[in-house]
């Protein structure tokens, strides 16, 4: 483990899927402190409020002590620089997923030189996993409880029970 480093791994987590939390896993036994860096994605249409996001991936990511999870606006990377993370930890699934993290990776480096890029790819059974087709799974009644933990599906039945 590297002990003096301060990681940050971000996105939308909408919802946080086991791919997530795999990666999250790794990074907390890579990394001194892992900031988990919930994006408030304003240009998406998210299902779960920002503070439903974090409340969800606080609670299923309870258990890794190194491991915080915060809310964020703007840029990453500025956001890296103020948690001080010298670290961004990003999730790969695929050439897609790779072609366009190295492009956001090479932008960001030259934002930010002091903030390196790490790519990590889950676990093979969770490649295909996206929040994207677990929304659209939940959304049509199909269970999700393989791709995502206890918490987050109570979350999912919730909201989806609510109309959203």
């Amino acid at each position: 483990m590297a002990l003096s480093v301060t990681a940050m791994y971000p996105g939308t987590f909408d919802p946080l899927t086991l791919g997530h939390e795999d990666i999250a896993l790794r990074a907390s036994q890579m990394y001194a402190q892992v900031v988990i860096a919930v994006a408030s994605a304003h240009h998406k249409k998210t299902l779960f409020t920002l503070d439903e996001r974090i409340a969800i991936t606080r609670q299923a990511l309870a258990h890794l002590p190194n491991v915080t999870v915060l809310g964020f606006t703007g840029l990453v990377v500025q956001f890296a620089r103020e948690q001080g993370a010298s670290v961004m930890v990003r999730g790969v699934r695929s050439v897609s997923d790779f072609d366009y993290e190295a492009q956001l990776a090479g932008m960001n480096r030259q934002m930010v030189p002091e903030v390196d890029t790490v790519f990590l790819t889950p676990v093979a059974h969770l490649q295909a996993l996206s929040s994207t087709l677990i929304r659209e799974i939940a959304s049509l009644g199909g269970a999700v409880d393989q791709w995502v933990s206890p918490s987050v599906a109570q979350a999912l039945a919730k909201k989806l029970q609510k109309g959203a």
